[in-house]
């Protein structure tokens, strides 16, 4: 080093002005010179001494560093190694929780299935509790109401007789309760009569209409068919009610109601036949 250099030719120079011949003398300007020379050793000694005190130091903290370095470098791979291991429990417990998800899903869809079944299942149920209502009401009503045969026999004397008014709810109490029969359709036959005698030919058409539609092979339906021509030219509905009393001929070509269809038809004018017919 070039400390050591400086001090190893001040130690050359001052052990020759040493061997100097005594011969000269010890002048004051050598005196002067072997104190400098000491000075100066004894200030490179202590520079060395702070040099080496400092390198040491500095080599301490350098030591020091190294090893926080390393403590650091090793506390960051442990923290990378934590965080890897969390981001795999994380992805480990994602993948989980959303199993877990699908899973109520799925459970979510079956009970809404269920429900949806078991609604039908009620809705089914409560029709079948009110159909069985109904005809327990059905039931009891016909306990209670006379039997067919006396109920119309009844209505039919009350019809005869005048008794309009009765006649009409002893008729509706036959088709309230005897609805399949076939007297049914007389039933409807003759409140469409009633009602005709009122003057009330919508109404009546619409009865007239009942036995032709849910009776047309009953005792009645030639006479409702004539009846209905009659309540629709009373309506103003002429070219209908022709067609009505037309199509009675056709169907019921010798029966008493086709030879009353043909004396309206002879009054109205207009002949039995459509035009252009045999």
């Amino acid at each position: 080093m070039n400390t050591n250099r400086v001090t190893a030719r001040i130690a050359l120079f001052a052990a020759l002005c040493l061997a100097v011949p005594s011969a000269w003398g010890v002048s004051k300007e050598i005196v002067q010179l072997q104190t400098q020379v000491q000075a100066l050793q004894d200030q490179m000694a202590r520079m060395q001494q702070s040099f080496d005190e400092r390198m040491g130091v500095m080599k301490n903290l350098v030591e020091q560093d190294t090893d926080t370095a390393n403590k650091l470098a090793n506390a960051i791979q442990a923290l990378q190694t934590s965080l890897q291991k969390q981001q795999a429990d994380v992805g480990g417990r994602t993948d989980q929780v959303s199993g877990q998800i699908q899973s109520l899903n799925d459970s979510m869809d079956e009970l809404k299935a269920r429900l949806t079944k078991l609604s039908q299942q009620l809705d089914t149920l409560a029709q079948t509790q009110q159909s069985l209502t109904q005809q327990q009401q059905a039931v009891q009503q016909q306990a209670q109401a006379p039997p067919p045969d006396v109920l119309y026999n009844n209505a039919l004397r009350d019809y005869n007789a005048g008794n309009a008014q009765v006649a009409t709810q002893e008729f509706n109490d036959y088709i309230k309760y005897y609805p399949n029969t076939d007297l049914a359709g007389n039933a409807f036959f003759y409140l469409a009569e009633l009602a005709y005698r009122q003057g009330d030919f919508q109404q009546a058409v619409k009865f007239y209409d009942q036995v032709l539609q849910n009776f047309p092979s009953g005792s009645k339906a030639a006479a409702a068919e004539l009846k209905k021509g009659a309540a629709l030219i009373q309506l103003g509905q002429k070219d209908d009610g022709i067609k009505e009393l037309r199509h009675v001929i056709q169907r019921y070509p010798r029966s008493q109601e086709a030879t009353q269809a043909r004396e309206q038809l002879r009054k109205l004018g207009v002949s039995s036949k459509p035009a252009g017919g045999d």
